[in-house]
């Protein structure tokens, strides 16, 4: 795909790759860097102007979807589903039920 011969295919969503970020600052800068001219999805997804997928994610998105408080689990799922750029801060703070 490097060379400038069209190769006749594209980028899709079969491949996608996943930035992790320590902090809601890091996550902001890779957010508007990777989707300035390209597609801001939901939950966290978007596509860079060249068609590829990437998840933009806090670290703690680990801890959150495999939590054994099923309550707290569900919580941080529905808040990151109704998000577009995920916010740290809100999702913790429904993972704790304190929203």
């Amino acid at each position: 795909m490097d060379s400038h011969f069209d190769h006749g295919f594209t980028f899709n969503e079969g491949i996608s790759l996943q930035v992790m970020c320590e902090g809601q600052a890091e996550l902001d800068r890779y957010w508007s860097e990777l989707s300035k001219d390209g597609n801001q999805g939901p939950c966290g997804w978007l596509k860079d102007r060249f068609g590829v997928s990437w998840q933009v994610v806090p670290n703690s998105i680990a801890e959150w979807m495999t939590s054994q408080d099923a309550a707290a689990r569900d919580r941080a799922f529905d808040a990151v589903m109704r998000m577009k750029k995920l916010d740290i801060a809100t999702i913790q703070s429904a993972f704790d039920g304190t929203d």
